[in-house]
C-alpha cells in the first residue's frame, strides 16, 4: 500500500468540552493544532447546546457498561478485551437495529 508512513493527520475540527475544561490556557492550545474549541463558560446559564453531542458518548458508555465483563477489565491481554468489546458493540448496534 502506497502513502505516506507514519500515523495519520486526520484532526477534528472541533472540540467539544463542559465546564469544567473552560480555561483560556486550554483553549489557546486547541485552536493552536488548527481545531476549533466549543467550551461551556462558567458562571453562563445552561442551553448552550453542547449537551446534544456529550449525551451521545455518555449514552454509548452506559450502554457498554451493561455488560459486567467490560464495566470492570479482568482481562490481561488487550486483544481479548477488544475482543468483548467488540462483541457488546454489535449486541447493542443488534438490539437497536431490532426495536
Amino acid at each position: 500500500m502506497r502513502g505516506r508512513r507514519g500515523r495519520p493527520r486526520h484532526r477534528p475540527k472541533a472540540l467539544y468540552a463542559d465546564r469544567a475544561h473552560d480555561h483560556d490556557k486550554y483553549r489557546r492550545q486547541v485552536r493552536a493544532t488548527g481545531i476549533t474549541p466549543h467550551i461551556a463558560r462558567r458562571g453562563v446559564a445552561h442551553g448552550s447546546g453542547l449537551g446534544v453531542h456529550r449525551w451521545v458518548v455518555e449514552q454509548t458508555m452506559a450502554l457498554l457498561h451493561w455488560f459486567r465483563r467490560l464495566r470492570i477489565r479482568w482481562e490481561i491481554r488487550d486483544d481479548i478485551h477488544e475482543a468483548f468489546m467488540t462483541l457488546a458493540c454489535a449486541i447493542v448496534c443488534y438490539r437497536r437495529l431490532t426495536k
